[in-house]
């Protein structure tokens, strides 16, 4: 695999690293500020739930979500 196909192999592979990353980052902060200190003693769980969640969501459903994307836009 060379050329236009390998680069956008690694294209695609690093945009799921990213999403990836970011979603675990995301949760990390939603814990810090749901169970920490961070924005106010003794925790915000109302603010760093919701983020937690949407962290979750987009550490395991946006790189499926992404890759069937690309999957089919291949396809067509």
């Amino acid at each position: 695999m060379t050329g236009p196909a390998e680069d956008r192999a690694k294209v695609r592979f690093f945009a799921l690293s990213a999403a990836r990353f970011a979603g675990v980052g995301l949760v990390m902060l939603g814990m810090a500020i749901w169970l920490g200190d961070l924005l106010r003693p003794g925790g915000w769980p109302l603010i760093g739930i919701p983020l937690f969640l949407a962290g979750v969501a987009e550490t395991l459903l946006l790189p499926k979500f992404l890759a069937r994307r690309w999957r089919t836009a291949d396809t067509e």
